[in-house]
């Protein structure tokens, strides 16, 4: 319904205009794009013929801020004053008021909006309402549960891919003390202690792990670069924090699953080290 539309020109309609009582239509900017390919910017005073009647353009929308999900919806719409909308379309089911109050009013006005809805709506004291009436921080709640709960799914998945990472990297590990038994016994015949044997192989384990999460990393900014080239409206960037937080957990699965390889390098007899072939 045409109720507070800001259009092109900088006005305002209001619900006691007398555009309501005519049939008169406001266009987004996609939709007079769409029927008037030739003059967007001209539809102001044109007619056009929708659902068998003829209705007047006396507006166009200022273009909208693109939204998380890309495009506003409000750039393809079209307006119609609200008692003619009642009229032509008499058996729709469905109507969705969006009433705007100032901050410090919200409550007042939620609860004044509640009130006149179960009045007109006769709805009776006792009985509970029989439409939906939400704010906007119902519906950013909402969203931020949905995420959330994207989130706990997601870290759930990437707590599976380290662990089968770590287990990876200690195999490595193992396969590599394995071929390198002989090295070991070299470097104990010489002096080494069991805490350079240990040492050495966590070492390389963090430095394994620490290059695998630098190249995810890369892999990151490179995807979200492509996701902000493809769709422009998506916000897609990678925070300082993201990015210590990877590389710090990368680290920490190398130290964690590298223990067990280091400590059975450090436990091998340099005798038979010598002798392995």
């Amino acid at each position: 319904a045409i109720t507070n539309v800001r259009l092109k020109e900088g006005r305002f309609i209001s619900e006691h205009d007398d555009v309501n009582r005519r049939n008169v239509i406001v266009l987004g900017v996609n939709a007079a794009q769409a029927i008037f390919p030739d003059k967007p910017g001209g539809v102001v005073g044109t007619q056009v013929r929708m659902g068998g009647y003829i209705w007047e353009v006396i507006g166009l929308l200022e273009k909208r801020k693109s939204t998380f999900m890309g495009e506003n919806e409000e750039d393809n719409a079209v307006y119609v004053p609200f008692r003619t909308g009642l009229q032509v379309a008499p058996a729709r089911r469905f109507l969705r008021l969006v009433i705007q109050a100032k901050t410090e009013q919200r409550e007042q006005a939620f609860d004044q909006s509640e009130e006149i809805l179960r009045n007109r709506r006769s709805v009776k004291f006792s009985a509970p309402n029989d439409f939906d009436l939400k704010t906007a921080d119902a519906f950013v709640g909402q969203f931020d549960s949905i995420f959330g709960m994207v989130g706990l799914i997601a870290i759930a998945i990437s707590g599976v891919g380290l662990l089968v990472g770590g287990i990876g990297v200690m195999n490595i590990m193992l396969v590599s003390v394995t071929e390198r038994t002989a090295e070991i016994g070299v470097r104990k015949a010489i002096g080494a202690r069991r805490r350079d044997i240990v040492q050495q192989f966590l070492y390389e384990a963090m430095t394994l792990t620490l290059l695998g999460g630098v190249i995810g990393v890369l892999l990151a900014f490179a995807v979200s670069q492509i996701i902000m080239f493809f769709v422009p409206a998506l916000p897609a960037s990678i925070p300082s924090w993201a990015v210590i937080t990877g590389l710090v957990v990368s680290v920490a699965v190398g130290l964690i699953f590298g223990v067990w390889p280091a400590m059975k390098a450090s436990r091998l007899d340099p005798i038979e080290c010598l002798r392995y072939e």
